[in-house]
């Protein structure tokens, strides 16, 4: 279980094809020192499982499954991509985002990313059978990064991005047209699964 709440950034260094599965090696930064084998890890909002880290080179491995790579925009990713990262959440610990599984739900492109004085718009397109899912100043989890959605359309999601957020997550190297990750808000999810269950 994660929060949204994007720890660092890394880099890919490789995203290799093995046969119908792929491996990604990331420079992790510091945090390779803290990551365990087995462990899990958000990357751009995937749940993805530690297969094997470098403490010294600063990097970690993840086995990517074919379901990954066709739901996920994982497969998008080449050397030189910067991905969020987030490591699942402490018992205990503050709770500043909100609940996030690490599993995508879809892929979404980027309608509208543009610079409004200090902060970012970012407008996202919301496919057909997902729609219902968000509310306005509900929460949504793009590529690992909870957001609260602004204004909802029929079609899309806005949301409003600080200082901070731009220059911490990968954000900043997005533009229009890019896809980003998306896992809707688990109670929405929910809600929706009991009522056709009702029905």
């Amino acid at each position: 279980m994660f929060t949204g709440l994007v720890e660092t950034t890394g880099k890919v260094l490789a995203l290799e094809a093995r046969g119908e599965s792929a491996r990604l090696t990331l420079n992790v930064g510091a945090m390779a020192s803290e990551l365990a084998d087995g462990e899990s890890v958000a990357v751009n909002g995937c749940c993805l499982t530690v297969t094997a880290k470098d403490a010294a080179a600063q990097t970690a491995c993840f086995d990517l499954l074919m379901q990954t790579l066709k739901v996920t925009s994982l497969g998008d990713l080449h050397e030189g991509s910067l991905v969020n990262l987030e490591r699942a959440m402490a018992l205990g610990a503050r709770f500043g985002g909100h609940l996030v599984q690490g599993h995508v739900d879809a892929t979404v492109k980027v309608l509208d990313w543009s610079e409004h004085g200090q902060d970012h718009r970012l407008e996202v397109e919301i496919p057909a059978e997902q729609r219902g899912l968000v509310i306005p100043k509900g929460s949504i989890c793009l590529d690992g990064i909870s957001l609260t959605a602004a204004e909802v359309t029929e079609s899309s999601v806005v949301c409003w991005i600080i200082p901070h957020t731009f220059q911490l997550t990968n954000l900043h190297t997005k533009k229009a047209g890019d896809r980003l990750n998306v896992e809707f808000d688990m109670l929405g999810k929910y809600v929706r699964e009991l009522m056709r269950a009702m029905k």
